[in-house]
Parts: C-alpha cells; sequence; structure tokens
C-alpha cells in the first residue's frame, strides 16, 4: 500500500472546460482539460514518482480518498456554536467531484485505468492544522486467475 498526501484537488469545473466551435449545420463542443488541471496532474505525479510508484499498476485498485478542507479562521468559533457539525459549514467540493479529478491525475500515473478501481472509500474530514488536502491510500491487488488459465486450448 502507498500513502500519498497532495495538494487540494481543483474543481472538475476548473479541471475540463468546453469550447464551442462554429460550424454548419451545427456547432460542435469540444471539452478539454485547462491549464491549471495540466499542472494539478503533473504535481501529482511528481509527488507519486518521489513516494516509489515508477509505472502505472495494470491491476486492480482499492482507494482510499481522505478530503481535508481548508479550516477557516473561525473555525474555533464554529466548533463552540455547534461542536459535532461546525465543519459542515467549511466550503468544500463534494467527494465526487473530488475521485474524478484524482482519479484522472493518477490515471497513466498509479495506475493504468480508473475502470480497474474495485473499491472506492471516500471520507471528508474534518479540517485541522495540516491545512487543506487530500491523502489517498492506494492498495495493489493482483489481479484474479482467468477461469481459463490451465485449460488446455
Amino acid at each position: 500500500m502507498i500513502t500519498l498526501i497532495l495538494p487540494y484537488p481543483i474543481s472538475s469545473n476548473r479541471y475540463w472546460a468546453t469550447r464551442v466551435i462554429p460550424r454548419k449545420p451545427k456547432p460542435l463542443a469540444m471539452t478539454y482539460v485547462t491549464d491549471e488541471a495540466k499542472q494539478y496532474k503533473a504535481t501529482v505525479a511528481a509527488i507519486a514518482r518521489a513516494a516509489g510508484i515508477r509505472q502505472p499498476h495494470a491491476g486492480r485498485v482499492h482507494l482510499t480518498i481522505r478530503l481535508y478542507p481548508h479550516r477557516p479562521q473561525d473555525w474555533a468559533k464554529r466548533a463552540r456554536k455547534d461542536p459535532y457539525t461546525w465543519d459542515d459549514t467549511v466550503q468544500c467540493i463534494d467527494l465526487g467531484n473530488c475521485e474524478k479529478v484524482l482519479s484522472d491525475a493518477l490515471n497513466g500515473v498509479a495506475w493504468m485505468d480508473d475502470k480497474k478501481h474495485r473499491r472506492i472509500l471516500q471520507e471528508r474530514m474534518e479540517p485541522d492544522e495540516k491545512g487543506a488536502r487530500v491523502e489517498v491510500e492506494i492498495e495493489f491487488i493482483a489481479a484474479a486467475p482467468s477461469l481459463l488459465d490451465g485449460v488446455a486450448a
């Protein structure tokens, strides 16, 4: 298992953009990865390489994603007012958005294709003093043997 501590993911609204190309008989819409997304992907790839990931895993993958939003300056006041759910008032991207951006950023780096994800556990954490970030545990699972292994053709 490898644990990566990555920068807080950018929103998918800033990760992908669409441009419309006028043409006849109807316009063509093209979706592309933004420059900001390319920079995020490069940063994530560098952190993954520094953690020891040398090539993408071709087999199955289990992920645990812990999303830590930015802790606001008035967090202590919020916590006194509502000690159990104060962090619900903190601005944070949704977990689905986070997972999709991370999967795209780590595709071709930690794994070959996110179609191989077999289990994903996602959790939004309470903001802490370490700052906004996402912690990802990647467990590389060996591919299950084929039912045809050992059967003569």
